[in-house]
Order: structure tokens, then sequence, then C-alpha cells
């Protein structure tokens, strides 16, 4: 049995590692957790995506999960929030390509074109 104090300090471990999922006013990055996205990849997306925010300390950024984004075809995917910028839609994602994405996009606001959904798109 653990004691009062045991539990508190788990508790604040717990919530300090799950702090990127929480509301903030920097960049929002949603990955598609539905089945089709689990299927694909997407939970080491998430988690990939979690890490790299938390080893450049991007304490700004917020990693979130959201159902079936609706392209099914091209998950793993991904979507940026930048603030005062439209949204932007990466596809098959995978965990390799997001320390680029984070590094060009959430830290130096240039979209990695080729990795979004108007760029597959014209390819196929």
């Amino acid at each position: 049995m653990k004691t009062l104090k045991e539990l508190e300090e788990i508790r604040q471990r717990t919530l300090e590692s799950v702090n990127l999922r929480k509301d903030r006013k920097g960049a929002r990055v949603v990955v598609g957790m539905a089945t089709c996205g689990i299927s694909a990849g997407a939970r080491p997306v998430l988690m990939a995506f979690v890490e790299e925010i938390q080893n450049r300390r991007l304490l700004d950024a917020t990693v979130t999960q959201t159902g079936c984004i609706g392209v099914c075809r091209l998950e793993p995917m991904v979507e940026v929030y930048m603030p005062g910028e439209e949204k932007v839609t990466y596809v098959n994602m995978t965990p390799e390509k997001v320390k680029r994405v984070v590094s060009e996009h959430l830290v130096n606001g240039q979209v990695v074109r080729e990795f979004i959904i108007g760029a597959v798109e014209k390819k196929d």
C-alpha cells in the first residue's frame, strides 16, 4: 500500500509526463487515432511527437489526438495548427518523419511540403 505522500508524488510525475497534451497557446499537433490511424501506425507517431517536443522543450506546443480525419488510405495523418496560419495536414506519417516536421515546421515555421496532403494527392 502506498502512503498518501507517495501517491501524490506519483500523481505529480504522471501529470508532468502528459503535460504536452494540455491546451496551450502555441502550435497544436493533432494525430488521427481512429482504428484506421492506429492500424496504420499512428500510436508511434503520436509518441514520437510527444518525445521530440519534450526533448526540444517546446513549452508552447500541444500534442492531442482525434478520431478519423477522413482519408483512411493516407493514415497516419497529422494536423498541425500554428497560431494565425492555415491548418496543415501531413499524411503517411512515420516516427522518422516527425523530427523533420518538428524541426522545420514547429520550430522554423516552414511546412514540409512533400509530406502534406496536397503533395501526396498530386503524385497519385
